[in-house]
């Protein structure tokens, strides 16, 4: 079969690989303690889900807006004005189903081939794979656990040149769960608006943080205008397989990102974007159920690691994951993670899965119980020990 070129430069996200090879050793009855999705292990909300049973027998199964429908872009709408402190108007949001869509749209229509955009590394893999696909120059700023994994400004001000057209933020971040500080945004918001640079900021994990509170920087003088915000209920909501995410922007780009949905998806499901409704005005107990119970997760893999020798963490201050250094150890990560899955029954992520500069670490994802995350380390230990 004769692909187009373009085909050779797209990634995949490692995560959902390791999980086959897990489940192909659990089918031949090998015992797996699953730390490598970054999935919320809970139930979606009662309230939500009985929001969407309630949809579907309304006859809420049509077609709707490409955009979304509207009494859901003008909730979204109203809780982004709230949570960042601007203004939004719903023809500032497109509802797309799950928030990746919004990443590659924004890619797609904002950036030309030879354009650089820079991202962070080690990042979620998919912002490489599409810089990559659509035929611009991925530029990779490094994030340093020195630095407690946020980006170096003095740095991003090197990496930008006259073709530089996005910059990529993700805070609360995959895989090290750093956050950027309010500091760190105002440096990023000087140095796009100096040099009339887009930013798409993944806010995906906004919800999920434990000291501190959230910053976008869309709330930063004159960046509204030059921010794509992304977003969605994946992560807080434990809605994972209801696919639904959304974009916030100015409105001229949001009927184009529209346009983008029209010729892909056409729009996102009806019933789920009711749910959706009911995810963002209705009762937030389960949710800061579901992050009270992360950060007592967090604090029980931070306890765990730093007992197990040659390996050393940051405790990370956002999302459900951490990323241990096991330079220690000596082994190349990838190498380390496939010894981890059939030595110790541990799947977890090889840091490359997330860049070259994910080299020398190992990512854990804690949305799995405080038994399984301490018999998991367990056996880490007990597997590790193997090496001389």
């Amino acid at each position: 079969m004769r692909l187009a070129k373009r085909m050779s430069r797209l990634g995949t996200e490692t995560a959902f690989e390791i999980l086959a090879k897990a489940k192909q050793l659990e089918a031949k009855g090998k015992s797996i303690i699953h730390l490598e999705i970054g999935e919320p292990d809970f139930d979606t909300p009662k309230n939500i889900v009985e929001a969407g049973i309630r949809a579907l027998k309304e006859g809420k199964t049509h077609y709707g807006p490409s955009a979304g429908l509207p009494e859901v872009r003008e909730v979204i709408a109203k809780h982004i004005s709230d949570t960042r402190k601007i203004e939004v108007n719903p023809e500032q949001v497109v509802v797309t189903p799950g928030a990746k869509p919004i990443m590659f749209f924004a890619l797609i229509a904002l950036v030309d081939e030879e354009d650089e955009v820079i991202y962070p590394n080690p990042g979620f893999p998919i912002y490489e794979s599409v810089i990559n696909f659509i035929g611009a120059k991925p530029v990779p700023i490094q994030l340093r656990e020195e630095n407690d994994f946020r980006l170096d400004t003095d740095e991003l001000r090197r990496l930008v040149t006259d073709k530089t057209k996005m910059i990529v933020i993700n805070s609360p971040q995959n895989p090290t769960g750093g956050i950027l500080t309010q500091n760190d945004l105002k440096d990023i918001a000087e140095i796009a608006l100096s040099k009339d640079i887009f930013v798409l900021s993944d806010e995906i994990y906004s919800r999920i943080i434990y000291e501190g509170t959230h910053h976008s920087i869309a709330s930063f003088p004159g960046m509204q205008e030059r921010t794509i915000i992304l977003d969605g209920f994946s992560k807080t909501y434990a809605m994972t397989g209801w696919r639904l995410g959304y974009g916030v922007m100015r409105e001229d780009l949001a009927t184009l990102i529209a346009k983008l949905q029209t010729n892909s998806n056409s729009c996102t499901a009806t019933f789920t974007q009711m749910a959706g409704i009911e995810a963002l005005t209705g009762p937030q107990d389960e949710v800061d159920r579901m992050v009270a119970e992360f950060k007592k997760r967090r604090d029980v893999v931070i306890e765990g690691l730093t007992a197990i020798p040659r390996i050393s963490c940051n405790t990370p201050k956002g999302a459900f994951y951490v990323f241990p250094n096991v330079k220690k150890i000596g082994w190349e990560v990838r190498k380390l993670s496939d010894f981890l899955l059939n030595e110790a029954g541990v799947a977890v992520l090889f840091g490359t899965s997330f860049g070259k500069y994910g080299e020398g670490y190992i990512r854990i994802s804690y949305a799995n119980s405080v038994d399984n995350i301490k018999e998991g380390l367990s056996r880490m230990e007990k597997a590790l020990r193997k090496i001389k």
